[in-house]
């Protein structure tokens, strides 16, 4: 079973590598994982063997909180940006409040000498050592205050063996406090017993606002942080944003305005210009043109008319619609799309397992490091004040963060994206797999092509193309064909009036035949015409070059002659050609599979320059051509629509179903293209490698930082000459601003605008 929770205490990269740990020590469960940035975590286990409530246990005893995460607890997007602030946002608001408001004098208590600043006479040297060194003591205490989660969070994680930021903050901030009080006995001691120099030295090393400092910053630094984060879901609160409110529905034959929850499948609905689609449904009266920009990307209003679909949260731009609402609530597409990008956010991309297993050791390693660079520099006969400042800028500057961050916000941001423009994304994994992607399969019905055929030239024989085009349409006019129904929409948009058919009968696999005029007329391929004893050499040449084309050719007759011919295709899209030429820019070789024949698959290999053409295929010979070029060690990416592209779509390193096809072909997909255009392969794929550039910059940036920070805070560079040391309070600062640059870095994103799309 696969289920998905929501975990609560984690603040950094350790946290989700222990909550992870003891979930994945259960028996039966086969895989876990956490995700830092949406604080969830997806559990794949044997009911037979563990559950939900042990699982919550698990979490529970490794120290932080857990529930099952429920579509009535789930809260997507809007909801969640709404409690952030109210909770979490605005408490961290008051603790920066308080902690600046007592840092600032404390500053100027403790190092305001340092810069000339006036103090009272009270709190100058030798007599007034003491009094100076409690009122820091007096102004840290609120500081330390309100900051104390650090503390209950970081000593538990410790009392645990299961190590965290917190804890390296807390025993930092704490050591500090600690050496600060004990060296105010110091101070009190020295005065009672005359030793003034002593007092003096103590009250100039007392560390009460390095401690308060770090807790600020830190504090600062995690609000920016948040509200970066909060940055991230951008793309799906604009969307949740357009959907209306309320919606106009037919209620007991009258117009009633009712909340859009209130409206149910079967509802008739109303949407005038400049209002917004409530639910996705049929259109059953009425012209618009309609807005989907928030759903495809695409900026051009779309035409609707009735039996067109309409979506949730796309704009009436124009004209009155009238639609039958088919689906409401968590069905809607729009409904859909949120739940794609928030279960792809809360995925794991396998790069990130390298983030983990590191953030996994890193704490216990950084806590050594920091006890032996304390214990090097009293060896070398620093005093212990010099030694501990070394020990806390270690442990505060190691704090693992940006590791933990690296990964997620750029999925989050990249999914966010791809949801804004149309593409969406199921899973981390698929994100970073399509940036490998050097070979790509394309289905050609419905994906190359329209996927329904349409007329595209007609001969006639001793009647005008009119005459001929209302006795062809009349004839098909019974007929459930498509080759039939495509030649009615031809007459139909050529105003044609159509005429009564009598006697229709249909021979399979020939064609058909039925009265019109008072004539028998007969229609179908070139073995019905045989049949009938019908000459066809006027029209061989023309023929022989429409199939060449790829294009099929249905005859007329009347029991004596030929009357005319009719040859139709199903049209290759206006987007594929720049499809076809933007993947073969990126380095990628397309090979197209199709059921036709070979001469129609070969006419449009050349029209589109795709490098290769495989006709004539089954089904399974379409998942076998992936198998067979995955052994050959080729990452595959498979581009269909129908019920039979779903084996390849499984099967390929990538899947990706044009939004327009079967439940089936997309339920088998990792990508799912929302608009009917091809260019949006092309495009994921582009996302997939500008998000699996930007997680790089940020591992590169988070490793860097580590790599850099840990020996300067250790004090590598110091030396008599150099005397090179980093202050604690810097070490906080530049742990601070490390997250906030990798989530800036990740919110970069945010900008991205695929090549297929500009221009258009």
């Amino acid at each position: 079973m696969n289920e998905k929770f929501s975990v609560s205490g984690m603040s950094c990269s350790a946290c989700s590598a222990n909550v992870e740990k003891a979930v994945k020590n259960l028996d039966g469960v086969v895989n876990a994982g956490v995700n830092l940035l949406t604080n969830s975590m997806t559990v794949d286990y044997d009911e037979s063997l563990t559950g939900s409530a042990e699982i919550i246990e698990a979490v529970v005893k490794a120290g932080y909180g857990a529930a099952v995460f429920t579509d009535s607890s789930r809260q997507p997007a809007k909801d969640k940006a709404k409690n952030r602030p109210d909770s979490e946002i605005r408490n961290m608001r008051q603790r920066i409040a308080v902690s600046f408001a007592f840092l600032i004098p404390l500053l100027y208590v403790s190092m305001g000498h340092m810069l000339k600043l006036p103090l009272p006479g009270w709190l100058h040297g030798a007599s007034g050592s003491g009094v100076n060194a409690f009122l820091q003591f007096l102004l840290t205490i609120p500081v330390v205050f309100v900051n104390r989660k650090y503390y209950s969070s970081g000593f538990k994680a410790l009392f645990r063996r299961s190590p965290n930021m917190d804890t390296l903050i807390a025993i930092g901030s704490a050591a500090a406090v600690l050496y600060g009080v004990f060296s105010v006995f110091q101070i009190v001691y020295a005065l009672g017993q005359g030793m003034a120099g002593t007092a003096e030295s103590y009250a100039r090393e007392l560390y009460f606002e390095s401690s308060a400092t770090i807790l600020t910053l830190i504090t600062f630094g995690k609000y920016l942080e948040e509200k970066s984060k909060g940055k991230t879901t951008e793309a799906i609160k604009k969307l949740i944003d357009l959907t209306p409110k309320k919606a106009t529905v037919e209620r007991y034959g009258r117009e009633t305005e009712v909340p859009v929850e209130e409206v149910a499948a079967g509802d008739i609905v109303t949407v005038r210009p400049g209002q917004s689609i409530p639910v996705d449904g049929i259109v059953i009266d009425g012209s618009a043109a309609v807005d989907q920009s928030a759903l495809t990307g695409e900026s051009i209003p779309v035409d609707k008319r009735e039996g067109d679909k309409v979506m949730a949260a796309t704009v009436n731009k124009s004209g009155y619609l009238k639609f039958r609402a088919e689906k409401v609530g968590e069905d809607t597409t729009l409904a859909g799309i949120i739940k794609l990008v928030e279960e792809a956010a809360s995925s794991k991309a396998p790069i990130s397992k390298l983030a983990d297993k590191i953030s996994d050791v890193f704490v216990p390693v950084v806590m050594v490091i920091a006890a032996i660079s304390v214990i090097v520099w009293l060896f070398l006969g620093k005093p212990f004040d010099f030694a501990l400042s070394i020990g806390i800028a270690v442990l505060v500057i190691s704090c693992p963060c940006a590791l933990g961050l690296a990964t997620p916000v750029a999925v989050m941001v990249g999914t966010g994206m791809g949801a804004a423009n149309g593409i969406l994304i199921k899973s981390g994994e698929a994100l970073e797999t399509a940036h490998k992607t050097d070979t790509v399969l394309l289905d050609k019905t419905g994906t190359i092509t329209q996927g329904n055929p349409s007329v595209t030239d007609i001969i006639t024989q001793s009647m005008t193309e009119k005459e001929f085009l209302t006795i062809a349409a009349s004839l098909e006019k019974p007929s459930e064909h498509p080759l039939a129904q495509a030649i009615v929409k031809k007459a139909g948009e050529t105003g044609v009036v159509f005429l009564e058919a009598s006697g229709f009968r249909m021979t399979a696999g020939r064609g058909v035949e039925a009265g019109v005029g008072g004539i028998r007329y007969f229609a179908g391929n070139k073995a019905y015409m045989d049949d009938l004893h019908i000459d066809l050499s006027a029209v061989t040449g023309r023929v022989e070059q429409y199939l060449n084309d790829g294009k099929t050719v249905l005859y007329f007759s009347d029991r004596e002659k030929l009357i005319g011919v009719i040859a139709q295709a199903d049209t290759i899209k206006t987007s594929s050609v720049d499809a076809v030429s933007q993947l073969k820019n990126m380095g990628i070789e397309v090979v197209m599979l199709t059921g036709d024949n070979t001469a129609a698959a070969q006419a449009v290999k050349q029209k589109l320059g795709i490098d290769k053409a495989v006709a004539e295929v089954m089904p399974g010979d379409k998942e076998a051509e992936v198998r067979r070029l995955q052994e050959g060690g080729k990452k595959v990416a498979m581009v269909g629509d129908g019920i039979n592209d779903s084996p390849a779509l499984a099967r390929a390193d990538v899947g990706i179903a044009i939004g327009s096809g079967t439940d089936i072909a997309i339920e088998s997909a990792d990508i799912v293209l929302v608009r009917n255009d091809l260019r949006d392969a092309a495009a994921a794929i582009e996302l997939s490698k500008a998000v699996m550039k930007n997680i790089k910059q940020n591992l590169f940036w988070a490793f860097f930082y580590n790599t850099l920070g840990i020996p300067l805070a250790a004090g590598l560079l110091y030396n008599d000459a150099l005397r090179m040391k980093l202050n604690s309070m810097f070490a906080a600062a530049a742990m601070s601003l490390s997250s906030v640059f990798v989530v800036t870095n990740a919110l970069r994103l945010r900008y991205f605008k695929p090549k297929s799309r500009r221009g258009r």
